[in-house]
Order: structure tokens, then C-alpha cells, then sequence
């Protein structure tokens, strides 16, 4: 199943959810992501994914292309402003929302921001679990948690 995780710029969430799905989803997931702009990888996003064994730092920043949209089975949005500003989405395409706040709006010593970040990439690896459970070879199921995914 190809999943495409979609964000404002692609530069840390959407990095991280692919990232953590390309490390856990095994054969039955391919994952790519993408934002509504490009901004370049965040250098923390990278650190803090590399804290837990993945290495995110050959993944590429890139805009949503139409390509990107045809080539996916499910979209999944990781912040409000990538749900609200999502393309129109090919007929029968699956969509999720994961309303992630954005680590890179972090302020205050470098401590406190890594912090930040490590706990957004936590939140992140448990969305992920939750969509490899509830997915199987047909696609996303109906059943939804209490996390929104």
C-alpha cells in the first residue's frame, strides 16, 4: 500500500511518518511524503529520528505533485494546514488526519527544543503502529482511534 504523508513544508513531520513507516511497515507499506511547499529537511527532525536507529537524512523535501497524488493509495495529513490546503484528491483515495503540532515553531534553549522534537517524533511513531494495525492488504479499515488515525 503506498502512503503518502503530506504537511506544509516536508520538512519535519511528514519526514518523521515516513521515516518511522519505512522502518516498522515492512513489505506492505511504501512510504513517501511531501508538502505543500518544500522547505528542506529540519537538521532536529534528522536528530531526533537518528536518536531511535533511523536515518531520515537521505530523504527528500519535495512539493506535492500530481504524480505524488495518482501514485498514492492514502493520504495522510499531518497538520492542519496540509488538511485544510490538500489538493483535490484522486476519486476512491483514502485520506487520515493526524493533527500534529509543528516542532519547528519550538522556542527556548536547545534542550527544550530537541525535547519538543523527540516528542513529536514519539507521537508520531504511535500514529504510525496504530495505521499498520489497522490497515491490512485492502486498505485502511473503517475502525478509527481515539487519536484520529
Amino acid at each position: 500500500m503506498n502512503i503518502l504523508f503530506l504537511c506544509t513544508g516536508n520538512s519535519c513531520r511528514s519526514q518523521m511518518a515516513e521515516g518511522w513507516l519505512r522502518h516498522l511497515g515492512g513489505n506492505r507499506f511504501v512510504a513517501q511524503s511531501a508538502g505543500i511547499e518544500a522547505h528542506g529537511k529540519n537538521p532536529r527532525a534528522i536528530t531526533a529520528m537518528a536518536e531511535v536507529g533511523i536515518d531520515i537524512s537521505r530523504q527528500e523535501s519535495m512539493q506535492i505533485t500530481d504524480d505524488l497524488l495518482n501514485w498514492a493509495d492514502c493520504v495522510v495529513t499531518v497538520c492542519g494546514h496540509a488538511d485544510e490546503h490538500c489538493p483535490v484528491l484522486p476519486s476512491g483515495m483514502k485520506k487520515i488526519h493526524w493533527p500534529l503540532a509543528d516542532p519547528a515553531l519550538a522556542a527556548g534553549s536547545e534542550d527544550a527544543i530537541i525535547a519538543i522534537f523527540r516528542a513529536t517524533r514519539d507521537e508520531i511513531h504511535q500514529y504510525v503502529l496504530d495505521l499498520i494495525m489497522t490497515t491490512d492488504a485492502s486498505g485502511i479499515r473503517v475502525r478509527h482511534s481515539n487519536n484520529g488515525a
